[in-house]
């Protein structure tokens, strides 16, 4: 049944912002649980650079490292080639997808002990709005749906509790990718704009995790100064600069909320919110994951 036609666009809108919030701590304990790290190690994979790009790249495929770079969008390119192609000859995709599914399962059950009693009844929802949703021009995400959809759940339920979240976290990011590119922001100018909404204390995470140094930095604020996004005296978001990032994040969450509005009702979607809560709760609260973090993810 189509539910398409259900809420209002700032309903809708809050509930995209919702879901993102619940479904990115899930995801997210395969970037910083020290399972995950380990588990890149063991397949061959050096340093934490060349894990992370192997690992989020895996579902596409021994890549480039120009497929990553525009996938992912706000990387230095150099940062990217240092580990690609280079990591494919450590560890083959296949190695890294199954090491990266079994150690974020692993990371999920000690951190957030809910996750095993929710994902029998998470995981068909969620792969539901997966199958709902639209690939077109979405690579990451069109990656990680046979991955989300495929096998049993009874096989590693809360394994594939993390694969559903990582399949709609991706879905997620490439629409807003599509956005960013559409309005001319690069992947340096995002993290200026993002710095100056939420505080300069970001700008070092962002720079430095990111590979952009001071002169990319510098010369991101100085492109947009000249667009009249940003107030050249002290940095700060002009208020052109804030109606587009208020317009890019509208446009971000109206693409992600599209898929939970045509697969399910208001009550099934409320009852992901209510079950994937809990498990969010629970990894925010470990301390697995960093606060301030570039993945702009807030504590609440």
């Amino acid at each position: 049944m189509n539910q398409e036609h259900e809420g209002t666009m700032a309903e809708r809108r809050a509930f995209a912002r919702r879901a993102w919030k619940i479904t990115e701590p899930a995801h997210a304990v395969t970037y910083f649980a020290p399972e995950s790290r380990e588990a890149n190690r063991a397949i061959g994979l050096r340093g934490l650079w060349m894990a992370y790009f192997a690992a989020r790249a895996a579902p596409l495929g021994a890549v480039s490292a120009g497929v990553v770079e525009a996938a992912f969008h706000n990387f230095h390119p150099s940062v990217v080639r240092r580990t690609l192609p280079d990591a494919w000859t450590h560890a083959t995709p296949e190695a890294v997808l199954r090491a990266r599914r079994e150690a974020a399962a692993a990371a999920l059950r000690r951190v957030a002990p809910s996750a095993a009693d929710a994902a029998g009844e998470l995981v068909p929802l969620l792969r539901r709005v997966i199958a709902a949703a639209d690939g077109a021009g979405r690579p990451l995400f069109a990656a990680n749906r046979p991955l989300a959809l495929s096998g049993s759940d009874a096989d590693d339920p809360v394994a594939a509790l993390w694969q559903a979240t990582t399949a709609l976290r991706e879905h997620r990011g490439d629409g807003h990718v599509a956005v960013l590119t559409s309005e001319g922001i690069d992947g340096c100018e995002a993290h200026v704009v993002f710095a100056a909404a939420e505080g300069g204390a970001l700008t070092r995470i962002l720079r430095e995790t990111r590979g952009w140094t001071e002169d990319d930095w510098r010369a991101a604020t100085e492109r947009l100064v000249a667009r009249g996004l940003l107030d050249p005296a002290d940095g700060r978001l002009t208020p052109e600069g804030h109606a587009l990032r208020t317009h890019v994040e509208a446009r971000t969450d109206d693409l992600a909320a599209r898929p939970y509005y045509e697969a399910l009702g208001q009550e099934e979607r409320e009852r992901i919110t209510g079950l994937l809560a809990p498990v969010a709760r629970e990894v925010t609260n470990s301390g697995t994951i960093p606060f301030p973090n570039s993945m702009g993810l807030p504590r609440e």
